[in-house]
């Protein structure tokens, strides 16, 4: 299992609160190893390049805790 770095730019962050909501939102999507967002909209995350499908599912994920990306 090889993994790929990334990171996306959310829009929404606005305190910790929303930092710890993206927290919870992406600690249960399959293939993520690991996730840190900051409060100026970026969101590291780092998963496994052979599944080819984890990238939509975080971006799904962030949306569905009301943190589009820009730029999907």
């Amino acid at each position: 299992m090889a993994d790929r770095s990334e990171t996306l730019h959310v829009t929404g962050i606005h305190c910790m609160n929303c930092i710890q909501a993206i927290g919870a939102a992406l600690g249960g999507v399959d293939g993520l190893t690991a996730a840190s967002a900051t409060l100026t909209g970026d969101v590291a995350i780092r998963y496994d390049e052979s599944d080819p499908e984890v990238r939509e599912r975080v971006v799904a994920a962030l949306a569905g805790a009301g943190f589009p990306v820009a730029h999907a």
